[in-house]
């Protein structure tokens, strides 16, 4: 078995997804508790993986405590463990320990970068979120 992992020179370790364990998230995402040939059978695509193929993936994903699994007879249902979003900040925590410099400005700057590309209604949508969390930190 083969996880992705790289350590930093600030000895930060990033566990990354490869992009079949993302599809078979997202698959687990929409319709929680499939077994692997139901998972299988959801991908689309002009190449579906073999049955074996998304059981090691599936695997890789329970060993990683990103989806959890629950036999019934022959064969274990999965379903996720951790939400889109939760994933997403995972992920984005995990850039940011390794990049960070200490200065909460260039966080800041990279975001307003990305950002600058969203449509209004996603900017409003983010000054909500920022809201909420200072009605949470003011409470």
């Amino acid at each position: 078995m083969t996880i992705h992992t790289r350590k930093a020179a600030s000895n930060v370790k990033i566990s990354n997804l490869g992009e079949l364990e993302l599809r078979v998230m997202e698959v687990l995402w929409q319709r929680p508790h499939l077994d692997a040939r139901q998972v299988r059978d959801s991908l689309s695509g002009a190449r579906v993986p073999s049955l074996s193929t998304i059981q090691s993936a599936l695997e890789r994903l329970f060993r990683k405590q990103y989806v959890d699994r629950v036999k019934h007879g022959q064969a274990y249902f999965y379903f996720s463990t951790v939400s889109r979003s939760a994933l997403l900040g995972r992920m984005l925590g995990n850039v940011i320990q390794l990049l960070h410099d200490g200065k909460m400005e260039t966080i800041l700057s990279s975001f307003v970068h990305v950002a600058a590309d969203l449509d209004d209604s996603s900017l409003d949508e983010l000054e909500a979120l920022i809201k909420v969390r200072r009605d949470a930190n003011d409470a």
